[in-house]
């Protein structure tokens, strides 16, 4: 059996189909669900497949995505409250591995990182080390590690 690669506890993250790079991401294995901070804007049916469109608000930018929306799901928040909440599946990209992942689409503007990735995207592809940062995203540990300071200042590059 191969060795699982190893990601801190914050890490850079891309969601290459969406047109998002480089996002600071919290790994949370005490969330089971990723959640991408999104403003839901419609869900529509196109050739009979069930699609939702969403703005993404990054990097200066308001990106408007559209994905398959896979599911409508309770979950439930950090603070208790069960929420429904769109779940679409989608590329993600941590370091050099790249695999589909369902994502739940919700408010994180309250929340430090944008985005979560939760332990079933977690699950049999890596371990996590909650002692380190960026250990697959090796442009920011490199930017902080020159500049003699931690890479990221308030939980963003």
């Amino acid at each position: 059996m191969k060795p699982l690669p190893v990601v801190g506890w914050r890490e850079l993250v891309s969601l290459p189909e969406l047109g998002l790079a480089g996002i600071p991401a919290k790994i949370d294995t005490g969330a089971r669900t990723s959640s991408l901070h999104a403003e839901v804007i419609d869900d529509f049916v196109r050739a009979g497949q069930r699609f939702v469109r969403f703005a993404v608000d990054w990097d200066g930018k308001r990106h408007c995505c559209e994905a398959v929306h896979v599911d409508l799901r309770g979950i439930t928040s950090s603070n208790g409250e069960s929420q429904e909440r769109f779940v679409i599946k989608t590329p993600l990209t941590i370091g050099n591995y790249n695999f589909r992942a369902e994502i739940s689409l919700a408010d994180r503007s309250q929340m430090q990182f944008p985005i979560l990735i939760g332990r079933t995207a977690l699950r049999r592809r890596f371990v996590v080390d909650s002692g380190h940062s960026w250990l697959q995203s090796a442009a920011i540990a490199d930017r902080g590690a020159a500049a003699g300071r931690s890479p990221v200042s308030k939980g963003f590059p």
